[in-house]
This record gives C-alpha cells, sequence and structure tokens, in this order.
C-alpha cells in the first residue's frame, strides 16, 4: 500500500523527533512549535504557521475559525500538542481540519509523551 505523500511526511516526522531529542516533554506546545518551525526552515520544508481555515455550513462562510498549527508543502496539517496521552478529541480535531480543507493527511504530533508520538490520520473522502 502506497502512503500519499510517504516522503514529505517522512521529513516532517524527522523534524519532530529532532525537536524531541532536544526539549523533551514537558513544554508548552508554543514551545514545541516555535522549534519545530526552527527545524522545518532548517530542513527546507514549505510551511505555513498558524494557517486560518474557514469553516462553511451549506455554502455560507461561518465566522468561527479554526487555526492549525502548519500546513507544510500545501498538503499536510501539522497539529501539535503537549498533553501525556493523545485522545479521540484530538484526533477529531486534525479530521476536521481535513475536511474543512479538503485536505487528505495530517499528522498529529504529540511531545507531552516520553517519546514523541506521531499519528497520521488520512481523509479518504476528499471531495472531487
Amino acid at each position: 500500500m502506497d502512503f500519499i505523500f510517504k516522503e514529505e511526511t517522512y521529513r516532517i516526522r524527522g523534524c519532530a523527533m529532532a525537536v524531541h531529542r532536544e526539549l523533551g516533554c514537558g513544554f508548552l506546545e508554543k514551545v514545541y512549535q516555535e522549534a519545530l518551525e526552527i527545524e522545518f526552515t532548517a530542513n527546507g520544508i514549505p510551511f505555513k504557521r498558524e494557517s486560518r481555515l474557514d469553516i462553511f455550513y451549506k455554502g455560507t462562510l461561518l465566522q468561527q475559525q479554526y487555526f492549525a498549527d502548519f500546513i507544510c508543502f500545501d498538503n499536510i496539517i501539522v497539529e501539535i500538542k503537549a498533553v501525556s496521552e493523545l485522545t479521540d478529541i484530538h484526533r477529531a480535531q486534525v479530521f476536521n481540519y481535513l475536511k474543512a480543507t479538503d485536505l487528505r493527511v495530517g499528522l498529529l504530533i504529540n511531545f507531552g509523551e516520553r517519546s514523541v508520538r506521531i499519528e497520521r490520520i488520512v481523509n479518504f473522502k476528499k471531495s472531487v
């Protein structure tokens, strides 16, 4: 089975691992976000930080806005957490971001555990 954006997600995962090796766990999400931005830049990974995600309901733009921590390579949502354990609520957040943007792949990265945990979330219902 081929993974979409396999090489790109591999590079993002490598950056997350480098950040965790350097900082370990125990910091706030914003610290990891800033460190990850430095790693992305150093590794030539194109990204947008805190990208606004517009949400539509029946074609009408809602006032409520969400912000993804990163969108890398214009195709991959990267959401950062610093919690003791990932839950289905965290996974649903990334999945909803994928639905809102019509993107296919999201990485949920948790720096709050002893070793960095990275989950790949795929939107198989991408509209045509």
